[in-house]
């Protein structure tokens, strides 16, 4: 995007974060978070509506179009404008363009209007069904939450692809008057047309709000901590692997997706490279319901078509989609797992490179992963450093088995301080089921390419970690290049590729800084003796300086009446 969008972005987030965040007083961000993000939903899918109410209503009124209503076959003007108004309602029109049908009760002006009607106000649409008493409870009916409960349910109802993806507010206990602060705060910026220091600036309301979405999923990963990293892998790592892995066209598939993240990127990745966003398709699994839902909403926002199982579920014990064979498999599980296994894991058709150990998770995790990849396919996987190396309970032999089997790739080292939960030292492994000429990669055949990454990125604040677009950049292309056969070399401390002749010497140890070695000094042109006796005078002045510093301080000392 260009500086002016990126400063309406950034802005943007600024105010809409900072007003959300002030009336969130003493609640749990973990609980805050599905209300703010279920009313960016809704006002997602209600401005989605009416971007298309506008665009038909200029349509029925052009006599050139094919859904022109003629005026002269209506008596009056009344009934001219009622005939579009009732044109306006018929669903098929939303449909056909994969536009969610919004009812009366869900859209967004009516919702911010209903807000604040004071108690015993008619709503201008059907009252809700009475209680098993045949009663009906105005206060319920007033209440904010219950209001904002009603349009996702009317939402949900009229939508069979968002059924049981919608999270309900009203067992949150949040007052009124913060919900109608929340609304007003989404009310006051335009998502259509958006305009910037008077620049008009070529965004779509989808892309705003999915933006706007990302953010506070980001935003409240940070608030939460160690729990925020369940459901939110940071954008600069994802970023990394689908620059790496290149899904411009085929299955995706994540088995631990926590908010969906690999496949947001997946989707910018396409349009920003010219290609199609149709031409992919998405498959997940998550076993926490709460982010099984925020997995979808993200989607929903996007207008990413998904298949994301009937339900959450654990992808060891319930696999949602066992006959996938999916082109790209990407992942950022939870690190080291305890407690994954089960007895209904017993020589499962999926460990076929060794079975994994029952206190640790991570190879169980590669297992299932290269157990759902194409013939042709390609996998990016985060795990804890330890992987690369540990060699108890089978993680050794199992590590052997995929060298031998040729099946690992490259293994890239990152920095430290790029989780939000975690400080465990992480790396990618990447891995294919085929490394011969295919496209516009060489035979990679024997080789893995090793990326130690660890100097790269910079501190964005004081606890994290980022990368810049060079970095991801730089990663990257050394990758492709070496896939490639092209424009590719060996850099010491950062890059080489190792033959599996090189690896068994290591005793099939995969960490990249065994193999790129240190970083070559740069040659200053000054002869190593001549500067060893630069530097020796130079200390030997310096321990001068500090003697005589020394005594000026016992003699201050003693001056005060203490003797050293």
């Amino acid at each position: 995007m260009n500086t002016t969008e990126q400063q309406f972005y950034n802005g943007l987030d600024k105010k809409l974060w900072n007003a959300a965040d002030r009336l969130r007083a003493s609640m749990d961000a973990a609980n805050y978070k599905h209300i703010v993000l279920g009313l960016i939903f809704l006002k997602y899918v209600s401005d989605a509506f009416d971007e298309r109410q506008q665009e038909l209503r200029a349509r029925f009124k052009n006599d050139t179009d094919d859904y022109y209503l003629p005026r002269e076959d209506f008596s009056s003007d009344e009934e001219y404008q009622q005939a579009i108004l009732d044109e306006l309602e018929q669903r098929d029109y939303y449909i056909e363009k994969n536009v969610f049908w919004v009812p009366m009760q869900a859209r967004w002006d009516n919702l911010k209007q209903w807000a604040v009607l004071p108690t015993g106000a008619d709503l201008p649409w059907n009252k809700p069904t009475p209680d098993e008493n045949g009663k009906f409870q105005p206060e319920k009916m007033r209440s904010v939450s219950w209001l904002i409960d009603n349009a996702l349910d009317a939402i949900e109802s009229a939508n069979a692809k968002l059924k049981g993806v919608l999270n309900r507010i009203s067992s949150y206990q949040v007052g009124n008057d913060t919900l109608i602060g929340l609304i007003n705060s989404f009310s006051d910026t335009s998502f259509h047309n958006p305009i910037y220091n008077g620049e008009q600036l070529n965004l779509r309301a989808k892309d705003i709000l999915g933006h706007v979405y990302e953010y506070f999923l980001g935003e409240f990963a940070l608030a939460e901590g160690k729990k925020g990293g369940q459901y939110f892998t940071p954008k600069s790592i994802v970023s990394l692997i689908v620059a790496m892995l290149e899904p411009f066209r085929g299955r995706i598939y994540d088995p631990a997706m926590g908010s969906g993240g690999f496949f947001v990127q997946s989707e910018k990745f396409i349009e920003e490279h010219g290609g199609k966003v149709g031409d992919v398709s998405v498959y997940g699994q998550e076993y926490n319901p709460t982010t099984w839902r925020l997995a979808a909403m993200n989607m929903a926002i996007r207008g990413i078509d998904f298949d994301f199982g009937k339900r959450n579920a654990d992808s060891f014990l319930d696999d949602q989609h066992p006959d996938l064979r999916a082109d790209y498999v990407m992942a950022n599980p939870p690190f080291n797992i305890r407690e994954w296994w089960s007895a209904k894991l017993e020589n499962d058709p999926r460990w076929q490179y060794g079975t994994p150990p029952q206190g640790n998770a991570n190879f169980g995790w590669m297992q299932h992963m290269l157990y759902h990849l194409a013939p042709t396919g390609s996998m990016a996987l985060l795990l804890s450093n330890g992987s690369m190396s540990s060699s108890t309970n089978n993680e050794g032999d199992i590590r052997r088995a995929l060298v031998d089997a040729d099946l690992v790739e490259c293994m890239v080292a990152l920095p430290g301080q790029l989780f939000t939960n975690t400080q465990i030292p992480a790396c990618i492994w990447l891995l294919t089921k085929n490394k011969q000429a295919r496209g516009n990669k060489r035979t990679r055949t024997g080789e893995v390419l090793f990326i130690d990454a660890r100097q790269l990125g910079y501190m964005k604040d004081r606890v994290l970690r980022d990368f810049t677009e060079a970095d991801t950049q730089r990663v990257a292309d050394t990758f492709h290049n070496w896939q490639k056969g092209i424009d590719y070399e060996d850099q010491p401390g950062f890059c080489y590729s190792a033959t599996l002749a090189d690896i068994q010497k290591h005793d099939y140890v995969l960490t990249p800084g065994r193999y790129v070695g240190a970083t070559e000094a740069e040659d200053d042109g000054i002869p190593f003796a001549t500067k060893m006796t630069e530097l020796t005078a130079q200390l030997a002045e310096q321990f001068r300086q500090s003697a005589e510093l020394e005594m000026q301080i016992k003699t201050n000392l003693k001056g005060l009446g203490y003797e050293w």
